[in-house]
């Protein structure tokens, strides 16, 4: 059973769910694909599907995007998003139209939990960033609406990567990660829900593109890689609240016992040169 502890000094909250211990971990070691239970053709091994877009039946192959409550739920509302039934493909590797698909998806999900409390969409790319499958996939968790979440708020848009006609990618002064990246609609005063079926055709590309520069300067950069360096490793969420954002989170270091003793973080990369060799770098 879920239950929510508050610090009563600090207003932070930490959540006990002992059914996370239970999770699988394949991202760590190679997978059968026989044995995913993301991949099509092995619908009967999640929990019936609560939404799909694609062809055929419900819990049957022909599908483009799943979405199945979490067997190891955070919180009551806990959902899983298969982002497509290839098991090593992800938003890098997909055409602009599985990945607008893929928002749509989000948009659709969100605007439908929005009134049952606050609604964190995120995604763990990568065992280093705390996936437990290698299937690409995001989950949604809605949290209590009492819950104070100690979470940032849209940083001024300074040290720009990219733009495009509705979205702007850039690296915040205030990066607590190397390489971090968040992409911002120009828009203000909205929260996800509101995206526009044409906001999502520029978001999707901008997105794609975004990844993918990180990935080439992840191969590029020699000082953030040591030997026994695997697939790159990302996690991204989507900002709950008004003045939406994705905020896409290179997992290049590790945090030690100065970050975990102090809340201070250490970004081993000036943002602006970060901004700077993603501006230069080309996909």
């Amino acid at each position: 059973m879920v239950k929510f502890v508050p610090d009563i000094k600090t207003q932070r909250w930490i959540i006990i769910a002992p059914s996370r211990q239970d999770r699988p971990d394949d991202a760590k070691k190679p997978e059968d694909k026989g044995k995913c239970p993301f991949c099509e053709g092995n619908e009967y091994m999640t929990p019936p599907e609560i939404y799909r877009i694609g062809e055929d039946v419900a819990n049957s192959p022909g599908w483009k995007i799943r979405v199945i409550p979490n067997l190891f739920p955070i919180t009551d509302i806990h959902e899983v998003i298969i982002h497509s039934p290839v098991h090593d493909k992800d938003l890098a590797d997909f055409t602009h139209e599985q990945v607008s698909l893929l928002i749509t998806v989000y948009r659709e999900r969100f605007k439908l939990h929005m009134n049952d409390g606050q609604v964190i969409i995120f995604s763990n790319h990568g065992h280093q960033a705390g996936a437990s499958l290698v299937h690409p996939h995001s989950q949604l968790v809605v949290i209590p609406r009492q819950i104070n979440l100690d979470a940032l708020v849209r940083e001024p848009i300074i040290n720009v990567v990219e733009d495009n006609h509705f979205f702007v990618t850039y690296c915040p002064d205030f990066s607590q990660w190397p390489y971090e990246v968040w992409v911002a609609p120009k828009k203000e005063g909205t929260n996800f829900a509101d995206i526009t079926n044409e906001e999502i055709m520029d978001f999707a590309s901008i997105l794609k593109k975004t990844i993918q520069k990180l990935e080439v300067c992840y191969r590029n950069n020699q000082l953030l890689k040591t030997n026994d360096s695997g697939p790159f490793a990302f996690n991204f969420y989507i900002h709950h609240a008004k003045n939406w954002f994705i905020r896409i989170i290179p997992r290049l270091v590790h945090r030690a016992g100065f970050e975990l003793g102090t809340g201070l973080s250490v970004n081993v990369v000036d943002p602006a040169l970060a901004a700077s060799e993603l501006r230069q770098t080309s996909v």
